[in-house]
Formats: C-alpha cells, sequence, structure tokens
C-alpha cells in the first residue's frame, strides 16, 4: 500500500520555487562569499605586515624574473595584458558600461556600478597609503612602476570591474551555461591581468592575492547592495 504523502512533502517544492526563497538564498551565498574573501583579505595583510610572505614572494620574483630571461617574448606579453589592468582602461570599460545602462533604463544598475568602481579605486588608494610597503626592486622588474605596492590596484580594480560587468552581464543571460562563461571569462581577465604583475616583477605575488581578494569582495558587496535595492524599489512600485 502506498504511503500517503504528508504535507511537508507537498509544500518543500513549493518552497524551492518560490523566488522570493532563492532570492534568499542567493543573497546569502553571496554574503558568505563576500565574507569569505574579505577574511582573506585580512589574513594576507597581516601577514605582509608581519612578514611571513617575505620569503615566497622573494622566492616567486626570481622566478619570474628567470622566466623572463628565458623566454624573450614573455616580458612584452606581460606587459600587453598588464595594460589591460590599467587604470584608463578599467575606467573607459566603466564609463562606457554606466553610460549603456543608463541609456537602456537602468539607472540603478548604473548608479551602483559606478559608486562601486570609485569607491574601491580610493579604497585602494587609501589602503596603500596605510601598508607603505615599498615595491620590489626595480633590478627585479621588466617596467618600472611608481608608487606604494598592498594592494595590487591593477589586481583589485580589475576584479572588481570585470567581475561586475561579468554579474551584469550574466544576470542578462537565460542559460546557466551562458552565465557560468561569462563570469568564468570574467574571472580568467582579473587572474591573468594579477599573474602579469608577478610575471613583471613590479609587484609581490601577496600584493596581487589581496588585490583579488578585496577587489573580488568588493564588487560582491555592491551586487548585494544593488539586489536589495532593486527589491526595495520592487515592492515600492
Amino acid at each position: 500500500m502506498q504511503k500517503p504523502a504528508t504535507s511537508a512533502e507537498f509544500s518543500k517544492p513549493e518552497i524551492d520555487s518560490d523566488p522570493a526563497y532563492r532570492s534568499v538564498l542567493k543573497s546569502l551565498l553571496l554574503g558568505g562569499v563576500a565574507a569569505l574573501l574579505a577574511w582573506l583579505f585580512l589574513e594576507v595583510s597581516g601577514e605582509v605586515m608581519e612578514g611571513g610572505t617575505r620569503s615566497l614572494d622573494v622566492a616567486l620574483l626570481h622566478a619570474a624574473q628567470q622566466l623572463r630571461t628565458q623566454h624573450a617574448d614573455l616580458g612584452s606579453l606581460m606587459r600587453d595584458l598588464s595594460g589591460v589592468g590599467s587604470t584608463l582602461v578599467l575606467a573607459l570599460l566603466t564609463c562606457m558600461a554606466v553610460l549603456y545602462l543608463l541609456l537602456i533604463g537602468r539607472g540603478l544598475q548604473a548608479y551602483v556600478l559606478a559608486a562601486s568602481v570609485a569607491s574601491g579605486s580610493l579604497a585602494v588608494f587609501v589602503m596603500k597609503t596605510a601598508f607603505g610597503r615599498s615595491r620590489p626592486d626595480p633590478a627585479f622588474a621588466d617596467m618600472v612602476a611608481t608608487g606604494l605596492s598592498f594592494p595590487s590596484g591593477h589586481a583589485s580594480i580589475s576584479a572588481l570591474v570585470f567581475l561586475s560587468l561579468g554579474a551584469l552581464l550574466a544576470s542578462a543571460r537565460q542559460r546557466l551555461a551562458e552565465r557560468v562563461f561569462i563570469l568564468c571569462a570574467a574571472a580568467l581577465m582579473a587572474l591573468l591581468i594579477g599573474l602579469s604583475r608577478i610575471g613583471l616583477g613590479v609587484h609581490w605575488a601577496s600584493d596581487v592575492v589581496g588585490g583579488w581578494a578585496f577587489g573580488a569582495a568588493w564588487a560582491l558587496l555592491f551586487l548585494l547592495l544593488a539586489r536589495h535595492l532593486a527589491r526595495h524599489s520592487a515592492r515600492r512600485h
């Protein structure tokens, strides 16, 4: 004899298919990942201040120099990748994305994106000044870079911009495969730009890891803010 279905069995699919329920789960997941990345940044920054990353940073700096010596074209490739994460390129990408969002009537997302990149850039500048870490000796670098070192501005802002733009593009797609591809492509861009700074010898590896963690966490926090504001606006209307 078949066992009759309980009320819990009837209610579970309804809960799982509830858009509000899924939205809360997504927000909790994003918040958890952002918190994990923030913790990683704090751990890396603490190790940097205590000198705990020194031996690994120096070893990777020497390894990068040796690779450039062995492969003559590697330096040029790294410079090209690094240029994609420059202030000018990222500022242009952000401005074009903000203008496009305004053009299609998505003003809330445009303002949140602009605020995210502007505040993140300011935060990186403040942290560089606060930590006051010097860059590697120019003798080990492929090019001369000025300014302080931790966290890497290229790694931080490229992670922030590319992940933010990737999330905006992915949110407009229906197929899971498309969303995953877009987000992975955005993450890969940030990864390559950060690696280029290590490869060029203009940043310590811990600068880049800290930059990735900060930039990704900042992007997720503002994505959560955008989701919250969108839900609030929908309730008002």
